[in-house]
């Protein structure tokens, strides 16, 4: 089985399944018990927070462990907006947000808060100059993603925050699928938050965490919480945390030389179709592009087929993000990119990951290729 689906999810690790079961056996009691047991846990706790907080360049007091990426997308964004709606009554995002940073707005939306949707351009990038009019006296959060999940668009964070920050808003952004394989440093970025999440980085499922800046103003959602210093309740899943903490720490410590390997990976790929690259089309433009995500489409071919055809010979992709899976029309991001619904159709997506090989993208390519050719013989034979 060759596995290109890694955006939307990853195997764990050996390293975070080590983690795992040994957290399981020796730091299982309740960190919030008072006992030694307790204590030995609530110690492994600390550090798997200051871990964290040190790969982002934060301060250990400002993370926040999650069930995962969506839950840490809006209960941040609702814990930010809840504290600060007596400032305004304005927010913007974009339209290529992950749907759980899009239901957080749409929700919104319908209590009569007014929310702007950032367009972006053919490459899926926002314009700074369209953000500099959006903003408002009255604007007071705004949410970009740092890498589309479809087509792995990466936006210019630090000229986003510089702006945001320069206009007293806050800024948060869904850095799930950039945790661990691109730098961020949330105070050149001037972030206030961040949502990650563990199974993106070869970690368990479940598990996810947020950084939240000291100095911004957030609410607890629900009263009389005393988990995580009330940003979220229920017993925390130590064991699932440490194996987050040690497929991060194992991302962070290869982060350069996996870029590199991903960017190599890309070009093996690219070459091997080079024959029909007239019929290709690229998502993105390639210089702010994440290599852990190939967004593409041929033309006569639509995405399904493509995905359909290489699964029968056990290489699994997509035709999109895992979340829209199962809508009958396109993904915001096809429309925010203005793809007619046959163009739309066309798209799948390849995400390699750490573990796989140039022979891996090269099969991979064959087939794509044969998929077309196959295509092009039945059309001429009608």
């Amino acid at each position: 089985m060759i596995f290109l689906d890694h955006a939307a999810t990853t195997p764990m690790s050996e390293n975070a399944m080590n983690s795992y079961m040994k957290a399981n056996q020796d730091y299982f009691a309740n960190t919030s018990s008072l006992h030694e047991l307790g204590e030995k846990s609530k110690i492994l706790l600390h550090s798997c927070r200051e871990s964290i907080a040190t790969i982002i360049h934060a301060k250990t007091n400002e993370i926040y462990f999650t069930s995962g990426g969506t839950e840490a997308n809006q209960r941040t964004l609702q814990a930010l907006f809840e504290a600060n709606s007596h400032k305004g009554n304005h927010v913007i995002t974009t339209k290529v947000e992950h749907p759980s940073v899009h239901s957080f707005f749409k929700t919104l939306e319908c209590n009569g808060v007014d929310v702007t949707y950032l367009p972006v351009d053919q490459d899926g990038l926002i314009q700074i100059s369209q953000l500099e009019q959006a903003l408002r006296p009255d604007t007071i959060l705004a949410s970009v993603q740092h890498v589309n999940s479809e087509i792995g668009a990466i936006q210019p964070l630090a000229k986003i925050g510089s702006l945001l920050s320069e206009k007293n808003v806050l800024f948060h952004s869904d850095c799930v699928q950039s945790f661990g394989k691109i730098p961020i440093d949330v105070g050149a970025f001037h972030l206030d938050a961040i949502s990650i999440s563990s199974h993106k980085i070869y970690g368990p499922k479940g598990v996810g965490a947020v950084f939240l800046r000291a100095g911004a103003s957030w609410k607890p959602l629900n009263p009389l919480t005393t988990h995580e210093n009330g940003f979220r309740p229920g017993t925390l899943n130590t064991p699932g945390i440490a194996a987050f903490t040690s497929a991060s720490l194992d991302m962070n410590e290869n982060m350069t030389n996996n870029y590199h390997r991903l960017e190599d990976l890309k070009r093996v790929f690219f070459d091997e179709l080079s024959d029909i690259s007239g019929i290709i089309h690229v998502e993105g433009n390639q210089d702010h592009t994440s290599p852990y995500i190939i967004g593409m489409s041929i033309y006569g071919l639509e995405g399904q087929y493509v995905m359909l055809t290489l699964d029968r010979h056990n290489i699994c992709i997509s035709t999109g993000s895992a979340c829209q899976t199962g809508k009958q029309t396109a993904s915001e991001t096809m429309q925010a990119l203005k793809k007619s619904p046959q163009e739309a159709k066309r798209f799948f997506r390849l995400s390699p990951g750490i573990d796989t090989t140039k022979d891996d993208m090269i099969k991979a390519a064959k087939l794509i290729r044969n998929c077309w050719k196959e295509k092009e013989g039945i059309m001429r034979v009608n």
